[in-house]
């Protein structure tokens, strides 16, 4: 049987890191179980265009409606292999660490969290405040691993497009589904970590 994965995909910017998780996802042969909240559509076609959306969808073996709470994966029994959210705003950050089980999204990821599946949080906000720092901190108690999409400089990317392919196959290795999709730091390049 094929993984499946859970892609939740908030409204904060970034939007383009949902599709190339997705894009790496599908190239190791996980299925996609896609949400997407009203605001991540919207983000989606301002950030990467108004095709955008279509194509993510096209890169997901099943997409549910994030009010839909009784969709498959807003249950325990149904079996993935963990979620990610690309990019989390601070709201759902907040609703994930204080389980506000209110939309699709921030049930599926409480659902990782009660059967301690694999969570990555790509939250995504600069600067912080305090009550962002607290959300993160309750969030990581539970299980879940808050990754802000920060581009790892020391391999010196060229492109925002290498940043972007960069962060999300560093949140899909961190699922260990199959071997490691983004480029590690080798010191015999010269670069430094």
């Amino acid at each position: 049987m094929r993984p499946r994965v859970v892609l939740g995909v908030s409204g904060a910017s970034g939007a383009a890191l949902a599709l190339d998780c997705a894009r790496v996802l599908t190239g190791q042969g996980a299925e996609v179980e896609l949400v997407l909240s009203t605001m991540a559509e919207r983000t989606l076609a301002l950030e990467v265009g108004p095709g955008a959306v279509d194509a993510l969808t096209a890169l997901a073996a099943r997409v549910h409606a994030v009010t839909d709470l009784g969709a498959s994966i807003a249950s325990g029994s149904y079996p993935v292999s963990g979620m990610i959210v690309a990019p989390c705003s601070m709201r759902s950050l907040s609703a994930i660490a204080h389980g506000l089980d209110d939309t699709l999204l921030t049930r599926a990821a409480s659902v990782q969290l009660k059967e301690r599946r694999p969570l990555i949080l790509l939250a995504r906000e600069a600067p912080l405040t305090l009550a962002h720092l607290r959300n993160m901190t309750a969030a990581t108690e539970m299980g879940a691993v808050v990754m802000p999409p920060v581009p790892a400089f020391y391999l010196r990317p060229e492109t925002t497009a290498q940043i972007i392919a960069q962060i999300a196959a560093r949140a899909v290795d961190l699922l260990h589904l199959a071997a490691p999709a983004a480029r590690a730091w080798d010191p015999s390049e010269g670069n430094a970590p």
